[in-house]
């Protein structure tokens, strides 16, 4: 199955180098300049990865992201030209896989989309993942991908922060460097001054922090990554 992109920006120029820069790597490629056309594609069409600036008209990409999300299986990369650490660490709270900044460099660009799409597409993707995991009281979700707390709330959880804490689950006890986490999140290797992973466990303590003694489930290894700390039933 050839994947499809959806390519979700204003400027014509961009859009359609985006188009043809994907089509020459043999992708199918569709184009929305605005929220509205995005969510026209996605009634009609199977999409598997979203490239979307921030700066759009009507909605801007960061809501638009929040909507991105509640679908399972699909990537969302923001190429945009907001290059600070606010937006781009906002972007990834949000729940964005990749963060790329204009000017960019295609051939990065590609190799970005093309990991990232392997890693949705993938036979070990989140379908074939235990679609219960239970642990401390708590229950990892597969089949909705959501973290459902003792007390029974539950939180929909990005692609990113579903894959991390499926490894946590799976490797209980362990320390998990960045390079780890970070390859199973998005299937890329770990850049300088990267803060996805930071960014991404924050968001998962958030959601523990919810619940009286769970705040302590994932703590901090300095200098070396991050571990697991709670009892999954098995």
């Amino acid at each position: 199955m050839t994947p499809n992109i959806l390519i979700v920006e204003d400027e014509v120029v961009t859009r359609t180098t985006l188009k043809s820069l994907f089509e020459a790597e043999g992708y199918n490629v569709f184009e929305a300049e605005d929220g509205s056309e995005m969510h026209d594609f996605f009634e009609n069409n199977n999409i598997n990865l979203v490239i979307m600036d921030i700066n759009l008209p009507g909605k801007n990409g960061l809501i638009l992201a929040r909507e991105v999300r509640d679908r399972k299986n699909v990537g969302l990369i923001f190429l945009t030209g907001r290059d600070n650490d606010v937006d781009r660490i906002l972007g990834l709270e949000i729940g964005a896989d990749d963060y790329l900044t204009k000017p960019f460099n295609p051939r990065e660009l590609t190799i970005r989309a093309r990991n990232l799409l392997n890693r949705t597409l993938s036979n070990n993707d989140d379908d074939d993942l235990p679609s219960r995991v239970s642990f401390n009281g708590w229950i990892l979700d597969g089949d909705s991908r959501s973290l459902i707390s003792p007390s029974k709330n539950e939180f929909r959880l990005p692609r990113s922060e579903f894959r991390a804490l499926h490894l946590f689950l799976s490797n209980p006890g362990k320390i998990l460097t960045r390079e780890q986490l970070i390859m199973e999140m998005t299937g890329r290797e770990l850049r300088p001054n990267d803060r996805t992973v930071d960014v991404t466990i924050r968001r998962i303590r958030k959601h523990f922090e919810s619940e009286v003694n769970s705040e302590d489930l994932i703590v901090t290894i300095h200098g070396e990554g991050y571990r697991f700390c709670g009892s999954v039933d098995v």
